[in-house]
C-alpha cells in the first residue's frame, strides 16, 4: 500500500507538471525549443520510470478486485446514489468525485457536470476559503467538522455541511464525504409527505436561463447563416447585455480568428476596438479552451493577465474591471469549432455554476451550427 500511495502522488506530481506544460504552449516562438525540450524529458521519465513502476505494482496482484470484492462496490454505489439526503464525495481539494441523485436535486447542477469540479464552485464565494480549509483539516486525520455555507443558486438559505473522513476501497488517499441540509430542513419521509416549499428565487433564475436558451435556439435556427463569424455574431448578440456585460467571440482552434466583439457603451477604459486589434493567441485563457476543450469559469480571476494586454500593455481583466468570467470552446463530437469568452464587471453578480452549465449546453448548439455550414 505505501508503494501505491508513492506511485499515486508520483502520478500526480507528473499530471501537475504535464498543466504546467500546457500553460507554456502560449510562450514566443523562440522559447519554444525549451518547453519542447521539457516534454521531452517528462515522457522519458514516464517511459522509463512511471511504466515500470505500474507494471511491478500490477504484477504484485496490488491492483487485482476479487468478483466479490467488485459485488461489494457495486452494491455501496448503489447505496449512495439511493441516499435520501444530498451527498457528495470529495478529495482534499475539495473536487467532487460523485454526487447523488439528491445531490444533483438539491444542488439544481447534474452529477455529470459537477464531477471533476471543486465543490467550492458551487459555494458563494465568501464560504469558499473556509470550506477547503476544513476539507483539507479533515482529510489530514483531524476529525469530522461541520460549517454553515450557502450555495450560489441559493445565497439567502444557510446550509449545514456535514464533513467526514473516508478511506475507499483500494484508494491511496483519504477522500471526504459530505452531507448538505438546508437549516431547518426536515428530511423527506419515506411515505412519500410534501416536499420542500419551491423557492422563488431560483425558480426565477431558471426561467430566465430556459428563456436565454430559447432565444438562443431561435437565433440560430430563424436564418439560415452564411458564414461561421455570423454564426458566432448572432451569437454573441444574444449572449450580450442580458447575460454578459462583453462578449468575445474566436473561430478555429490552432489558428484562432477574432470575429465579434462586444461591449458596454459606456465602457471607456477599454473599447471593442482594442479587443478586435488583439491577437487572441495572446490570450492564455482562450488558447488554453481551444485545446483543451474544456469550460473555464473564474469568479474574481487570479491571473490578470490571463486574457492578454491590450494596445497600452495593460492587462485586459484589469481595465475592464472583469469580476467573473466564462471561456467556453464551442465543441462538436471533440472538435472545437471556436471560443466564446463572457465577462461580468463591476457590481454584476458573478457567473454561477447553473449559468455555466447553461451556457455548456448552448455552446453545442453553436458548434453543430457551424459545422453544418461545412457540410454544404
Amino acid at each position: 500500500m505505501a508503494q501505491t500511495e508513492e506511485f499515486g502522488e508520483e502520478l500526480a506530481d507528473f499530471v501537475r507538471r504535464v498543466a504546467e506544460l500546457k500553460a507554456a504552449r502560449s510562450v514566443p516562438h523562440d522559447d519554444l525549443p525549451t518547453v519542447l525540450d521539457t516534454a521531452i524529458f517528462e515522457l522519458d521519465h514516464v517511459a522509463d520510470q512511471l511504466w515500470p513502476w505500474y507494471e511491478r505494482l500490477t504484477a504484485t496482484g496490488t491492483a487485482t478486485t476479487s468478483s466479490a470484492d467488485r459485488q461489494e462496490q457495486q452494491l455501496l454505489k448503489g447505496i449512495f446514489q439511493r441516499l435520501p439526503l444530498p451527498v457528495a464525495l470529495i478529495d482534499r481539494e475539495t473536487v467532487v468525485r460523485r454526487l447523488n441523485f439528491a445531490g444533483t436535486n438539491f444542488t439544481g447542477v447534474r452529477a455529470g457536470y459537477a464531477t471533476g469540479r471543486p465543490l467550492t464552485g458551487f459555494l458563494a464565494h465568501p464560504d469558499r476559503a473556509a470550506f477547503r480549509s476544513q476539507t483539507a483539516a479533515v482529510a489530514r486525520g483531524d476529525g469530522d467538522r461541520s460549517l454553515t455555507v450557502h450555495l450560489q443558486q441559493r445565497p439567502d438559505v444557510p446550509v449545514h455541511a456535514t464533513l467526514t473522513a473516508l478511506r475507499p476501497g483500494g484508494e491511496p488517499r483519504t477522500a471526504v464525504l459530505v452531507v448538505l441540509q438546508s437549516a431547518g430542513a426536515r428530511t423527506p419521509s419515506a411515505g412519500g409527505g410534501p416536499g420542500p416549499v419551491p423557492d422563488l428565487g431560483e425558480t426565477t433564475r431558471h426561467a430566465t436561463l430556459m428563456d436565454l436558451l430559447d432565444e438562443m435556439t431561435t437565433a440560430l435556427l430563424s436564418e439560415p447563416a452564411r458564414t461561421r463569424a455570423a454564426v458566432l455574431e448572432r451569437a454573441a448578440r444574444v449572449l450580450h447585455g442580458r447575460f454578459a456585460d462583453w462578449v468575445v467571440a474566436d473561430e478555429g482552434a490552432v489558428q484562432l480568428c477574432r470575429t465579434t466583439v462586444l461591449g458596454p457603451a459606456d465602457q471607456r477604459d477599454v473599447r471593442a476596438e482594442d479587443l478586435e486589434a488583439q491577437n487572441p493567441a495572446a490570450c492564455p485563457l482562450v488558447v488554453e479552451a481551444a485545446r483543451g476543450g474544456s469550460t473555464a469559469l473564474q469568479v474574481r480571476p487570479e491571473d490578470p493577465d490571463a486574457f492578454g494586454r491590450d494596445a497600452s500593455d495593460a492587462p485586459v481583466l484589469v481595465r475592464a474591471n472583469v469580476t467573473s468570467l466564462l471561456c467556453v470552446p464551442l465543441t462538436l463530437d471533440g472538435a472545437v469549432q471556436g471560443v466564446l469568452t463572457l465577462f461580468r464587471t463591476g457590481p454584476r453578480l458573478a457567473f454561477s455554476m447553473a449559468e455555466a452549465q447553461t451556457m455548456d449546453m448552448m455552446s453545442r448548439h453553436i458548434a453543430l451550427t457551424m459545422a453544418n455550414l461545412d457540410r454544404r
